[in-house]
């Protein structure tokens, strides 16, 4: 066992690393659109237009970013290009403190979504040092640090601002200079050199990565059934306030707290039940039954005829967070070893694409059910459409079942130890 501490070690790096990034990011989010607000006059139309300029800037640069990073951490290792990313982060967020007018917070809304792209390149890690039993579970730990950030940054950023718009964003720039430091202390090399491939701009752009999804019949499958499935996620940032404001009149208060009930039992899900779930059940099971409590969660939310429904709801939905590591786990036993930055980067191209698309679809057609009078049901229409989609995706993903004897307990959660690369499974890939 204390061969894999190192590598056990590096693995809570990643945790911390992408919790404080994330923790860093939702600092800023309760104060950006005043500050956007404020270079403007305050005028409320002009800075809501320019504001949605901001996601599209952002959402554009993690869909060109992701898989440029996840190509250079194949080639000279994921390190330097997560240590890198923290430092322009950090950076970043500096500029951000002092931007002295829109053109310059733009700017750093631009490289932010560049440097955030490194998240790719940590599952590129967690591939790199966990067994394919494991993968999963390592997998929910980064998605337990993502919950975690987003419930807690929101709140500290909204303290923090009411002391001074600008106060948030300098800590902030302290946190992820902080963790790039902590992380050249810490944090080893996960890919040898012999694994190291050749970077290439043809193979670096979206399109190239996206073909990368291709190369295999099951993760095409698999990831196509990701991107609906994130896609359909996108119904809660895109129209949850609207929703639960209009249908249930709820405040700003109670919609506060569901939502940090959300980020809580997200983070109970990914961090505590993937790690025990995933290797009982199988990856395909899994995908399966969270598909379904998907559905369930976002049927509950779209019918639910009083405000009470949507607590008993948010338990339901958040098993769904099963199914993201899951599906991962499953690709990377696919996929080279050589080649998991790439496969990061794809997927992430993936989520960049539902970004954009999602908040389009999400609103138009909660636009369209508002607009239904006298139809308690019509105004629930975004989460319908969520559950048309899971439903698309369940019967994409069934099929995969039947494939290497699935439904058998073929994981034995006590086998070997917790973070150790499987080289023989890599040879098998190669």
């Amino acid at each position: 066992m204390q061969a894999h501490r190192p590598r056990r070690a590096a693995l809570s790096f990643l945790v911390i690393s992408v919790a404080v990034d994330l923790l860093a990011f939702g600092i800023i989010i309760p104060v950006l659109p005043r500050l956007v607000q404020e270079f403007l006059g305050g005028e409320t139309v002009s800075a809501a237009q320019v504001y949605g300029l901001f996601g599209l800037t952002w959402a554009v640069m993690q869909f060109l970013g992701a898989p440029i990073l996840g190509a250079l951490s194949d080639a000279c290792g994921r390190r330097p290009v997560i240590l890198l990313s923290n430092l322009a982060l950090g950076l970043d967020y500096l500029l951000m403190a002092v931007a002295p007018g829109l053109g310059w917070l733009l700017a750093g809304r631009a490289v932010g979504g560049l440097a955030s792209s490194s998240f790719t390149t940590a599952f590129a890690y967690v591939a790199d040092v966990t067994d394919a039993d494991r993968r999963a579970a390592g997998f929910g730990a980064i998605g337990a640090a993502f919950a975690f950030g987003f419930i807690v940054g929101p709140a500290l950023g909204g303290v923090l601002g009411a002391v001074d718009l600008r106060l948030p964003f300098w800590v902030a720039a302290g946190l992820c200079l902080a963790n790039a430091l902590y992380g050249i202390l810490v944090l080893p090399e996960s890919l040898p050199k012999d694994r190291w491939t050749r970077f290439s701009w043809r193979k670096a752009n979206p399109v190239a990565a996206l073909r990368l999804l291709r190369s295999n019949a099951e993760v095409s499958r698999v990831a196509a059934v990701l991107f609906l499935s994130n896609l359909a996620h996108e119904v809660f940032p895109a129209v949850f306030v609207l929703y639960a404001g209009h249908r249930y009149g709820w405040d700003q208060v109670t919609i506060g707290l569901a939502l940090a009930t959300v980020g809580v039992a997200s983070a109970v899900v990914q961090g505590g039940l993937v790690r025990r779930i995933v290797p009982r059940l199988g990856e395909r099971p899994t995908m399966v039954a969270d598909l379904a409590c998907g559905a369930i969660g976002c049927l509950l939310f779209g019918l639910a005829p009083s405000g009470a429904w949507i607590w008993l709801a948010i338990p339901v939905a958040a098993l769904w967070g099963l199914f993201g590591p899951a599906a991962q786990s499953l690709m990377t036993q696919r996929i080279a070893a050589s080649e998991q930055g790439r496969l990061q980067g794809a997927l992430n191209s993936l989520r960049g694409v539902s970004g954009l698309v999602g908040p389009v679809l999400f609103t138009a057609s909660l636009a369209v059910g508002v607009s239904q009078p006298g139809s308690w049901i019509c105004s629930g229409a975004p989460f319908l459409v969520a559950v048309v989609l899971l439903m698309l995706a369940l019967t994409a993903v069934v099929p995969l079942l039947a494939a290497d004897g699935s439904l058998r307990r073929r994981h034995n959660p006590r086998r070997g130890p917790a973070f150790r690369p499987g080289p023989q499974l890599v040879q098998r890939r190669a």
